[in-house]
């Protein structure tokens, strides 16, 4: 048990898929694992612990933007011996190419600013996801009829963006999509040498102004969580 979590030793899996939103975490647990049991409540903050074709996987929330990701991620690791932290949530586009219900695939995380910001000082340093489960993740995704997209992603510190010049940017040097957290998690685990991978659902288009309805959005995101436990368990390639 931590200051957030409230599991008891042994209740958290060495695998753990982390949105966002702790009643995503209930939906995936109710959905996709089997025998899965309520292990944290702290804080309205939903964890549940179960199986997938009989490996041990937790799927725990970690509220919204990069400093309260980083409270999970840090306690997961270091209290719980977390091994391989999947961030399963949504993004906005921001290619032409990517359409709503794609799956963006996050190779790299472009950040202005994280929790560990200070810890680098003049450091740019760049964040990037576990190859493995990189590879892994595209092999399942493979097998989906949706559209997958891989490479960079641009976590940001805010939701409301008004720097419009920003975007123009991160959309003319290629950036596939924003969302707030990957970066982070991406900084974590390569400072407690752990595996972890952002997968990404496109539930808004930051181009064409398209956005998905909000009882349409849970439905679009079973491909994401498959791809996502399918990967948490895939033997790496020789």
């Amino acid at each position: 048990m931590t200051i957030h979590i409230g599991a008891q030793p042994g209740e958290i899996a060495e695998t753990v898929l982390m949105p966002g939103d702790p009643y995503r975490a209930k939906w995936v647990a109710e959905n996709f694992l089997t025998d899965a049991k309520l292990v944290n409540e702290v804080r309205g903050m939903l964890g549940f612990t179960g199986t997938y074709k009989g490996n041990p996987v937790t799927v725990q929330g970690s509220g919204m933007g990069m400093p309260s990701l980083s409270i999970y991620v840090n306690e997961l690791i270091r209290d719980f011996g977390a091994k391989t932290l999947i961030r399963i949530g949504s993004c906005g586009a921001m290619q032409d190419d990517i359409k709503l219900r794609d799956i963006i695939l996050a190779m790299s995380a472009t950040t202005l600013s994280t929790p560990s910001r200070g810890m680098f000082k003049e450091v740019n340093f760049a964040p990037t996801a576990n190859f493995d489960l990189l590879q892994a993740a595209h092999i399942a995704a493979s097998t989906k009829d949706v559209g997958i997209h891989t490479g960079g992603i641009y976590s940001s510190d805010v939701f409301y963006d008004e720097r419009s010049d920003l975007t123009e940017q991160m959309t003319r040097h290629g950036i596939l999509g924003v969302e707030m957290e990957a970066a982070e998690l991406y900084i974590l685990a390569a400072r407690y040498k752990v595996r972890a991978l952002a997968i990404l659902t496109v539930s808004d288009h930051l181009i064409t102004g398209e956005a998905l309805p909000a009882d349409q959005r849970e439905q679009s995101f079973g491909d994401m969580v498959e791809i996502a436990l399918e990967a948490g368990f895939k033997e790496p390639a020789l």
